[in-house]
């Protein structure tokens, strides 16, 4: 998941990026890749094998493809209207303010449901060690200490998160390089039935086309990011490189993501992967390879909480914006000359956020993974139709981008209304739906403040 602040203009204004970057494409790529692999990967992966087998792998290339689509429009409005603001300055330009002001809280709403999901993910991996502590112990630990870390204002964070960045694209590729190895016979050990790779139709979809269906979501989840690349573009020293970035970017991934997860399934049944431990963690099991799933586990659990760590950050920052644009309480705007004018009132309600996490965990330990990791699915895919459908208004779009925008959307609502179908994260489904009827009401008030303040000639403020 991403890590860097949605600057100025998520509520729909912005400031043109004028000054000229020091990024080259390729490190915007690797920036890219490195804050794109997360815990919705080495974990959430897991969920998505377990409901449709070995056809997971098409799910990631289908999703690959999605989220292309979704770059290049973001890219091409960058482009076109260069800006320093987010992809929500883009929805309100194409279709007033509030579709700005809900796209800012619907990506403020996403970002929380993906801390949840980090700090869940980062628990179920520490019971690893510790498989009889509560879920909701190390909940409420890596979230106080998430909350310690923001506070301190950590110097050179960014330097750590690029470091740990690399760590985390390091144990997939240590993962590929030892899996290639036992296949090869090279270690001692192996399951007796060890599946293969499958190459008929019903070992590819052994549960169906409708399970399939329901496992795209889990896919797109892994690519979510890819807004960092469209918010980071203004920092390149040819902005016209940001497509190259991103095309490098969806490949390289694509590369890593196919190629891991048809090692994993080929060395253990997809029946045998559940929630409580990686995928490949579990595909590496039979082996006598004793170090590797601790140096995994710690390698992931050690980038997975600088990840969630800056994600705090992020909405954090997100809010102060939001508040600054007259899109959230003026409260949110302050900060705290006692915590280094830290915008602590920003960071309480995010809090809140992680709080409800623990609680969650504490009364639904065995589910509450797989129900905050769809909703913040979902609520991603909102936020790209924002994106293609901003983009089909601001831009002058061709036939070729027409299809390209119709089946960037489908894509979309195909990972969407997947998830109703399988009752074991169904529920996600209409946490998601609950928070954009909230996000809706909200923002239809609002509209008709704005319009009253607009006719009696006042500015008013969230």
């Amino acid at each position: 998941m991403d890590y860097f602040t949605c600057s100025s203009g998520v509520g729909g204004k912005s400031s043109k990026g004028k000054d000229k970057g020091d990024l080259s494409w390729w490190q915007l790529s690797l920036i890219g890749i490195g804050c794109t692999i997360g815990t919705g990967y080495f974990l959430g992966s897991g969920i998505g094998i377990k409901i449709t087998g070995p056809s997971m792998v098409f799910s990631f290339i289908l999703a690959a493809m999605g989220t292309y689509i979704v770059f290049h429009f973001l890219a091409k409005m960058t482009t076109e209207d260069p800006q320093e603001g987010s992809f929500c300055y883009y929805a309100g330009r194409a279709f007033g303010r509030w579709a700005g002001f809900s796209c800012g809280w619907n990506y403020w709403s996403s970002k929380i449901l993906i801390m949840g999901s980090q700090l869940t993910a980062l628990s179920i991996l520490s019971r690893f060690w510790f498989p009889k502590v509560p879920l909701w112990i190390f909940a409420a630990g890596f979230a106080v200490l998430s909350i310690v870390v923001v506070l301190l204002g950590t110097k050179g964070f960014n330097k750590v998160e690029n470091i740990l960045a690399v760590t985390k694209t390091a144990a997939i590729l240590m993962f590929i390089i030892l899996a290639i190895a036992a296949l090869f016979g090279i270690f001692h050990g192996g399951r007796s039935d060890q599946p293969g790779i499958p190459t008929k139709i019903h070992e590819i979809f052994p549960e169906g086309y409708r399970a399939f269906w329901s496992s795209l979501i889990y896919a797109f989840y892994a690519y979510g990011g890819i807004e960092t690349i469209g918010l980071l573009s203004m920092q390149l020293k040819n902005k016209d490189d940001a497509p190259k970035s991103g095309k490098v970017m969806l490949i390289v991934l694509t590369i890593i993501y196919v190629i891991s997860i048809i090692l994993a399934i080929s060395m253990v049944s997809y029946q045998a992967i559940n929630q409580k431990e990686s995928p490949f963690v579990t595909a590496m099991s039979s082996y006598n390879l004793a170090f590797f799933p601790h140096v995994f586990n710690g390698a992931i659990i050690i980038a997975g909480f600088s990840t969630m760590t800056a994600s705090l950050f992020a909405v954090t920052n997100l809010l102060v914006t939001l508040a600054k644009d007259g899109d959230a309480p003026v409260v949110f705007r302050k900060k705290l000359k006692k915590f280094k004018d830290f915008p602590l009132p920003s960071l309480g309600l995010a809090t809140i956020g992680l709080i409800g996490s623990v609680i969650t965990a504490m009364l639904l330990p065995g589910k509450i993974y797989g129900y905050i990791t769809t909703a913040a699915g979902i609520l991603q895919m909102y936020n790209w139709a924002f994106i293609i459908i901003s983009a089909m208004k601001i831009l002058e779009i061709k036939i070729g981008d027409k299809v390209l925008s119709i089946f960037g959307l489908t894509l979309l609502l195909a990972a969407i209304t997947g998830t109703i179908f399988e009752k074991s994260i169904r529920f996600g489904f209409f946490v998601s739906l609950m928070l954009i009827a909230i996000i809706a009401i909200v923002t239809f008030i609002m509209s008709r403040i704005w319009k009253k303040s607009e006719k009696g000639g006042k500015t008013v403020k969230a």
